[in-house]
């Protein structure tokens, strides 16, 4: 497969640089070439898109809610060999990839149902014989720049969003991703989707992300990525002021207290830390137990790793897949060099008979660390997890809001008072109780806090207020 551009509703092929993507389970195996745009093909999807909002932004809320009924309908039907294609290009493991494309579709039709409902208020008046109420607008142009770790997921929760508020989207998705987002972007051509209401720019961040938020004729910017670039994006959106919304990184915490249920815990924590490889913003990469039934927990936790297998990415049997690249597999594999030279390994999963022929990464988990050791400060993004302890509650809350990032943090207990203690003091966008730290319901508002995000919200309603601004109108209509 080859990636290309949708433009203007036109299919091209850049000319610029040619990049091989290999599957990450069998290095081996091509699974297609990028082809790796300039800055014209930036501003080119500007004018497009620029030119098509207006008349997206008049038809009806039910009309581009029928388009996206479209969409998902056409994704759903592309379903299973679009999952096919995202696992073999960036590794996730298949099952979990088939997951990632339904809620796809499940958001797609969720977005779509906004096309019907309200928008506004109506606001009383002081004067006599005023008609005053609020609306929601759309900002017009947006970019979406997207990751590889949900090549699927989160360009539809920003995508569908934005075009059901009214606005146009220019797409640059991760180069991990961008064959998989060629794909996505011919079956949304399926539809009735007009033409320059969503344009797809293949690239490198440096060159399409930095001339999108720097130098394209745009309205707002949705960017989920690192840290680092997202301040930069902020910066850049902040000098032109232009909306900008940022997800960025996580060092998300799961604090076991002494009365949890072991038995339920173990296998949420494992799940929480290790599908995906570890790859994603919200995985656990803090476990802090109250030291009562620290034994206990290790003990579960070393007899349940036995059965997280890596395996290929195809094979519906294996708990992970490789990790995404060779860039990831160095990054990643820095940090487990560095847990085996200053940290304990408590529990590893089984060995990989073809780990050779892949960049797999067997998951770890680790102790024997202090709460400022780089291991429980960084960011990972991997499948690796540190285990602390903690004399009780208070001190486990003390150590969970010991970050840089609040992204999520969840809590196992049975006592229903420290859950609520919890959901109040725990430093993070999103808090949970006996669940795991990933797995945010699409309907749910998505987002951190300190430098996990740039303080607004993805997904369900919040997403709508991001994608548009409020019009206050009023008239008199007597005199």
């Amino acid at each position: 497969m080859h990636s290309k551009n949708w433009i203007g509703g036109e299919w091209m092929t850049p000319s610029g640089k040619e990049l091989t993507v290999k599957n990450p389970s069998r290095i081996t195996e091509e699974v297609g070439v990028l082809h790796l745009s300039d800055r014209s093909h930036v501003f080119a999807a500007e004018q497009a898109a620029r030119a098509a909002q207006i008349g997206w932004a008049k038809q009806t809320g039910a009309a581009r809610g029928e388009i996206l009924f479209q969409m998902a309908a056409a994704l759903e039907a592309n379903a299973d060999s679009l999952a096919q294609l995202a696992s073999r290009e960036m590794g996730k493991q298949l099952g979990e990839m088939r997951g990632e494309v339904a809620r796809g579709v499940s958001l797609l039709r969720y977005y779509a149902g906004e096309g019907m409902r309200s928008n506004g208020n109506l606001i009383p008046s002081s004067d006599t014989n005023v008609l005053q109420y609020s609306r929601r607008v759309p900002l017009g142009v947006v970019a979406a720049i997207t990751p590889w770790n949900f090549p699927v997921a989160i360009p539809i929760w920003k995508i569908a969003p934005a075009l059901i508020c009214g606005n146009t989207v220019i797409w640059k998705p991760a180069e991990n991703g961008s064959l998989t987002a060629t794909r996505l972007a011919e079956i949304f051509a399926e539809t009735k989707l007009p033409a320059g209401v969503l344009n797809l720019v293949i690239g490198k961040g440096r060159e399409i992300g930095n001339t999108l938020t720097n130098e394209a004729e745009i309205d707002a910017v949705s960017f989920t990525g690192s840290s680092e670039t997202g301040k930069q994006i902020a910066i850049a959106c902040a000098g032109r002021n232009i909306k900008y919304q940022t997800e960025m990184g996580g060092k998300n915490v799961a604090v076991v207290l002494a009365d949890a249920d072991l038995d339920k815990t173990v296998p949420i924590l494992l799940s929480g830390a290790f599908r995906s490889a570890g790859q994603k913003c919200t995985a656990t990469s803090r476990i802090i137990v109250e030291k009562a039934i620290y034994q206990p927990l290790v003990e579960r936790l070393q007899s349940a790793m036995e059965t997280c297998r890596v395996g290929d990415a195809s094979d519906l049997e294996a708990y992970l897949g490789p990790v995404a690249s060779a860039a990831q597999y160095e990054t990643v594999g820095q940090y487990i060099a560095l847990a085996n030279a200053e940290a304990t390994v408590i529990a590893q999963s089984p060995s990989y008979a073809k780990e050779e022929q892949g960049y797999y990464i067997r998951p770890q988990i680790v102790e024997g660390v202090a709460a400022n050791h780089r291991l429980v400060q960084e960011e990972v993004f991997g499948p690796l997890a540190v285990l602390l302890t903690a004399d009780g509650f208070d001190e486990a809350v003390e150590l969970c809001n010991q970050s840089v990032y609040g992204l999520s943090a969840s809590l196992f207990t049975r006592d229903l008072a420290s859950a609520h203690r919890f959901l109040d003091v725990a430093q993070a966008g999103m808090v949970r109780v006996n669940q795991e730290t990933a797995g945010v319901e699409y309907q749910a508002p998505f987002g951190g806090m300190k430098l996990s995000s740039s303080h607004t919200r993805e997904q369900g309603q919040a997403a709508l207020d991001f994608y548009s601004t409020t019009k206050t109108c009023a008239i008199k209509y007597a005199w």
